[in-house]
């Protein structure tokens, strides 16, 4: 193996710490010199060596850095081998159960999975490494050059969350960190923000403490809580408030809510003839407090919707686009053939659509065959197979085209099993640019339009949770379309998302679901609607369910249940140009399509 070749490859496997230490690498290249090691043979020898040489979370940090002592470690380590009459380096690579135990992942493959070279891995892939002689320069490249030579000009401008390393880093942030009181503040924080929309909205001069006794009628903003264990579900006799500690002057005491038979519902949608009530829901009354250690009700306002998007002007070119949407899982639960899938991308090949957005879960850990261990490949590598190299091939035939990946907490293939969850590492499209990686949830746009994105089912969490509180209408606000009356139940779920301004408004998630979704509270705010779209209501809400499938109204928002794929059912929205001089309601169509699997 030529010498510049070896220390390329030294450099891609160890990473930029080793790559910027010249003395290291020619360390490292002597001892794959004397051994007949390769580069990536060395670097599981040192993880193997490393690994168990911790018993803090500080010392693993140090322990996972490679340095000359590491290096003499795995020195020490291939002499015993040798010794043992082994013969040859071990090239069986270490797995990690992430299925039950069961699920295996290659390291090779997928070195994320471990957490201990992520880094290395990454930085790997975005940068070029150029070796000299005496020195290491470091280049950056946004995209390998076969990727680049695959990537033209794209049909739509897409804009999504910011992609700067801060950012990303935010998102990738560390769970199961949590203190009690960062999720009070959070909370606490929450209810002040939406207390603050509705003063504002309403024109209301003072708040008060639905805990502290009153003779007159006073306005209170709280959260929707339960007085009873949380595996029963909410009713009205079981219903409390509680409002944060600074708006409070008995400290956010829970106080029950017993609502007047002439309850008027104030500001709600115009024909709903009600409200959604439900655990998390922060909620603004008016009444009183008589002294009987519970708030009466007189009125119940809804909270301020999220604004409207404004108007485009019209586009000097041509903006018009076609979406197609799918959601997982894309497999049915008793095979791994993905036939579903397969009929879908033969379908897109045809059509050739300018977005192709795909909401996982891609390979389901929740899967009974991948829980038994029943593959014969890593889940990276079924990943690039079933669904990484056939949308590259989908890019291919269609020039211009862009795919949109939106990871679940499912995903064998996320580093992230929280929710808000970050996007995929950039290696799971192997830094393809035409592909674009986004979190969940996630705000993004085509053409100036506005997409929200989630693949929680929070629609049917919505349902299970839900109590209506029915009263008279007073100051009700007219639908912006003749296809919102209000009346659609769906509807008004997906309304209480822009009324609460968040993807997941439930809290705390319910008991019999809480598999489905590990809440981050401390880290809610990426789950808000109006962080990243200048407080606007997205034009359009992506939100896959359990229930039948359907595209709404909701105020000024389209909302788009595509279903899974397993069931034969995608999405499609269709944008015409603005040159028309329509307006968005009247350019976008968007339907639900039923295929034959």
């Amino acid at each position: 193996m030529a010498t510049h070749s070896i220390k390329d490859e030294l450099a891609s496997c160890l990473g930029l710490e080793v790559a910027s230490d010249p003395k290291l690498l020619a360390e490292c290249q002597k001892v794959c010199e004397i051994y007949g090691i390769t580069p990536q043979t060395l670097q599981y020898k040192w993880e193997a060596a490393t690994y168990n040489h911790s018993t803090n979370f500080a010392s693993a940090r140090e322990a996972a850095r490679f340095t000359s002592e590491s290096l003499a470690s795995v020195q020490d380590q291939i002499k015993r081998e040798l010794e043992k009459g082994s013969g040859s380096a071990k090239k069986k690579t270490q797995v990690r159960s992430l299925a039950s135990g069961v699920a295996s992942v290659n390291r090779n493959k997928m070195p994320f999975v471990l957490g201990r070279n992520i880094n290395a891995a990454q930085r790997s892939s975005e940068l070029h490494i150029k070796m000299e002689p005496d020195a290491v320069t470091i280049t950056e490249i946004s995209v390998s050059s076969k990727a680049s030579s695959l990537a033209g000009p794209s049909k739509v401008d897409f804009r999504g969350p910011k992609s700067d390393p801060e950012s990303r880093k935010k998102r990738a942030y560390r769970y199961m960190f949590e203190k009690t009181s960062e999720r009070g503040q959070v909370l606490d924080t929450r209810i002040e923000e939406m207390a603050e929309l509705v003063q504002l909205h309403y024109g209301i001069q003072e708040l008060n403490d639905p805990a502290s006794s009153t003779d007159e009628d006073v306005f209170v903003v709280g959260r929707i809580t339960h007085d009873l264990d949380s595996d029963a579900k909410l009713t009205e006799s079981t219903l409390t408030l509680e409002t944060s500690r600074r708006l409070s002057d008995h400290s956010g005491k829970r106080i029950a809510v017993r609502f007047d038979p002439a309850l008027k519902i104030r500001g709600g949608a115009q024909g709903a003839g009600g409200l959604g009530l439900f655990p998390g829901a922060i909620v603004a009354l008016k009444g009183k407090n008589g002294g009987a250690n519970s708030f009466s009700a007189t009125e119940l306002l809804a909270l301020p919707p999220l604004p409207t998007s404004p108007s485009m002007k019209p586009s000097p070119e041509d903006d018009s686009f076609s979406m197609y949407l799918a959601c997982g899982p894309y497999t049915s639960d008793t095979d791994l053939n993905y036939k579903p899938w397969d009929t879908f991308i033969q379908i897109i090949k045809r059509i050739k659509p300018a977005v192709l957005v795909l909401i996982g879960p891609f390979v389901d850990a929740s899967h009974h065959l991948i829980q038994a261990g029943e593959i014969d490949e890593t889940p990276l590598d079924m990943f690039y197979r079933v669904f990484l190299e056939p949308i590259r091939d989908f890019l291919s035939l269609s020039a211009g085209s862009i795919a949109i990946l939106v990871p679940s907490v499912k995903d064998l293939v996320s580093t992230h099993a929280v929710y808000p969850q970050c996007e995929f590492p950039r290696l799971i499209t192997k830094s393809d640019p035409r592909i674009q990686l986004v979190p969940n949830p996630c705000i993004f746009s085509i053409n100036d339009i506005i997409f929200g994105a989630t693949s929680v089912d929070v629609l049917f969490h919505l349902r299970k949770e839900e109590v209506i509180k029915r009263g008279q209408e007073v100051d009700s606000l007219a639908s912006l379309s003749p296809e919102d009356n209000g009346s659609d139940p769906l509807a008004n779920d997906c309304r209480h998302l822009l009324q609460q301004r968040s993807f997941y408004p439930i809290f705390p998630v319910p008991l019999e679901l809480s598999s489905e979704i590990n809440l981050d509270v401390t880290h809610s705010a990426g789950l808000r609607l109006d962080e990243e779209s200048e407080d606007v209501a997205p034009d359009v809400l992506i939100l896959p369910s359990r229930l039948r499938q359907f595209c709404k109204t909701a105020n000024s928002t389209t909302a788009i249940n595509p279903s899974a794929l397993v069931k034969g059912v995608y999405s499609t929205v269709s944008v015409s140009s603005s040159e028309s001089g329509k307006v968005l309601k009247e350019r976008m169509k968007t339907k639900v399509v039923k295929m034959e699997v």
